[in-house]
């Protein structure tokens, strides 16, 4: 059985093996691969609203996660997540159920969405399951993140509405009937 909870000072120097190597990897994140483990736990642990820690029944560590606001002010109701699995985990479905975890606290949280702003596109992977739990691909940036085995990669911008209630649809405003939506009356004479 794995279990989800608050990530601790002490579960990051055991988390810090695995961010390292994905952070040199340059495969997934944008990290600077030389972040020292200072800045590693203050990006990790401290920024965010919540940084959580997966493990198995004997206390292994197999993954973390953090889920903090996307933007601030009219933003704040979209939050944004992050995911990484140690190596030995990969596999064993622990990305699937941190990711279903984050949800529930986002909700809990007050957030209506949520949006991952830069996933790698050639970690097809993590796209396919981000699309399996309800993730639909909202924009592609090209060329976005340099890969260190393929070079110059596209990012997705993934995104999915939390909320119980639809997002309502957004009316597109064109040019022609802008003028009556934002325009004062004309003068008659």
């Amino acid at each position: 059985m794995i279990t989800i909870r608050p990530m601790t000072p002490f579960d990051f120097d055991r988390f810090w093996p695995t961010f390292n190597a994905v952070a040199q990897g340059q495969q997934t994140y944008a990290y600077d691969p030389a972040m020292g483990r200072e800045a590693a736990e203050h990006t990790w642990l401290q920024l965010p609203l919540h940084t959580l820690v997966a493990e198995d029944e004997q206390g292994q560590l197999l993954g973390s996660y953090y889920l903090k606001a996307n933007a601030a002010g009219p933003g704040n109701h979209v939050c944004n997540c992050g995911y990484m699995v140690t190596e030995a985990a990969r596999g064993r479905g622990v990305a699937r159920l941190m990711c279903e975890h984050s949800q529930q606290l986002a909700r809990d949280s007050g957030f209506l969405a949520m949006q991952f702003n830069s996933v790698v596109a050639s970690n097809e992977v993590a796209v396919a399951l981000w699309h399996k739990l309800g993730f639909e691909t909202v924009g592609r940036l090209p060329r976005a993140y340099r890969h260190a085995q393929l070079g110059l990669v596209d990012c997705l911008v993934m995104y999915k509405w939390l909320a119980d209630e639809p997002a309502a649809p957004t009316q597109l405003i064109g040019r022609k009937n802008i003028e009556s939506v934002v325009s004062r009356p004309r003068r008659k004479g």
